[in-house]
């Protein structure tokens, strides 16, 4: 399960990267070139439309950070997981889903399937 962790632990290192460039190029290390991302609010197709979102994201909640949730669970190439989003150190996450990532042939993420548990009204 090691593989899977650190995987996971480079794609929410990739959605609290706040700098453009830097978050674009851990997207071109981590994700296909034609990644596919869907949740309840955002579908994206792409290296540059995922950075875009990410974007996105930083700026609907500033100086808030990801962290992995409870849940990891993976067979074959794909992996499925919990994770947080709130203040850094915070107790109660303002945000909490869970995705479902499948990677390639090469080990890199091709598609994630996003599910909200806990959202605040409006978001």
């Amino acid at each position: 399960m090691s593989d899977f962790d650190t995987m996971i632990d480079r794609y929410l290192a990739v959605w609290n990267e706040t700098d453009p460039a830097a978050r674009q190029a851990a997207i071109a290390d981590l994700f296909t070139e034609d990644v596919r991302y869907v949740d309840p609010i955002a579908a994206v197709r792409g290296r540059d439309q995922l950075n875009g979102l990410i974007g996105a994201v930083h700026q609907q909640f500033p100086g808030l950070v990801f962290s992995p949730g409870d849940t990891l669970d993976a067979h074959h190439d794909q992996v499925r997981f919990t994770w947080n989003l709130g203040q850094p150190g915070g107790d109660e996450p303002l945000v909490v889903g869970f995705d479902v990532a499948e990677r390639d042939e090469s080990g890199r993420i091709h598609q994630v399937l996003g599910f909200i548990d806990k959202a605040p009204a409006g978001a």
